[in-house]
């Protein structure tokens, strides 16, 4: 597949990052990870290559679409480049997301690793607009529009109108602290010990549905006493409860963005709602709380996963697009 003189988008995520060429569609989907050899130090693997730990460790460099060891962020992103983009010499111009809380010293450390990993040009899209686009709102038209993005450790919420973000919100209560809060549960009411991937993965076959309340799901985690694998059968209303607290962070954040909208504004979202994106968007019950709290219709994006990325490749492909939103 050749990329030559493509325009990208890069979705940098702390799980996964995504690039999207233009003409092309999302063309890698890989983790944010870099694995290093526990003895030497020396880099051995990046994304999709570090499945297999053996003899390594792996480092995650991204946090709220941010590097947070940019020297490890850099090389990650050149090596993905250089995956899809297969001549240097043709450096691609990217489009990135950047958080709507980033500070300048923030947005000059994304800058300076894209260009480090050998990109010509960067364009930065505010990352609640690229949501919006992505999920297929029509973000130029003055009616107020909600997207609540779960990431893996914030989740992210945003009112927009006018192609502009009116009010946001970002709080530390994202994937992450919603699987932490699986594992507790699991400890403390069946004693056995999981890590995080296994949480993740419960959650994800407890499905997004509010019913039927009887599935059950089966985790395999390790007995404290024996060291032994032990599996334990879970009520999908048991991962429901243990799930209260980080979410009920994230619904008084939505809550909170309202309240600080003009009036006007909060008509159009009583009666166009939110729309959800991100992993956690999959959370069984999620949507069903968020209605209850904000009285307004709440849905989930088509792929919520894929949201960001297919939002700044609307960019990558319509640069022009960008210029037309910043001029609103």
């Amino acid at each position: 597949m050749s990329l030559l003189g493509r325009d990208l988008a890069i979705d940098l995520g702390a799980v996964s990052t995504r690039i999207y060429a233009k003409g092309k569609g999302i063309v890698l989907d890989e983790p944010s990870a870099v694995m290093r050899d526990s003895l030497t130090g020396k880099i051995i693997g990046y994304g999709a290559d570090t499945a297999d730990d053996a003899g390594g460790e792996t480092f995650w460099p991204v946090s709220g679409g941010l590097p947070v060891d940019g020297e490890l962020a850099r090389r990650m992103i050149r090596h993905f480049l250089r995956k899809v983009h297969r001549r240097p010499l043709f450096r691609p111009r990217v489009v990135m997301a950047l958080p709507e809380n980033a500070t300048q010293l923030e947005r000059a450390a994304l800058r300076d690793v894209a260009f480090d990993a050998e990109v010509r040009g960067i364009l930065l899209v505010p990352h609640a607009l690229a949501a919006a686009l992505g999920a297929g709102l029509p973000v130029k038209d003055c009616a107020g529009r909600m997207v609540i993005d779960i990431g893996h450790d914030s989740a992210r919420v945003a009112v927009l109108s006018h192609g502009a973000v009116v009010a946001s919100t970002t709080v530390l209560s994202g994937g992450r602290a919603i699987n932490r809060s699986i594992v507790r549960m699991v400890e403390r009411q069946h004693g056995v010990l999981l890590d995080e991937r296994e949480a993740e993965a419960a959650k994800r076959r407890a499905g997004t549905d509010w019913k039927p309340l009887h599935r059950q799901v089966v985790v395999c985690g390790r007995d404290p006493d024996t060291g032994r694998e032990r599996s334990v059968t879970l009520a999908v209303q048991e991962i429901y409860e243990a799930t209260k607290q980080p979410v009920e962070a994230i619904v008084r954040a939505a809550v909170d963005t309202v309240g600080r909208c003009p009036p006007e504004l909060v008509g159009d979202l009583g009666e166009r709602g939110a729309v959800l994106v991100g992993g956690g968007a999959l959370l069984r019950g999620l949507g069903r709380r968020l209605r209850a709290a904000l009285s307004m219709p709440v849905r989930r994006a088509e792929r919520p996963l894929e949201s960001v990325a297919l939002g700044l490749g609307r960019c990558a492909e319509n640069l022009g697009l960008i210029a037309k939103l910043r001029d609103r």
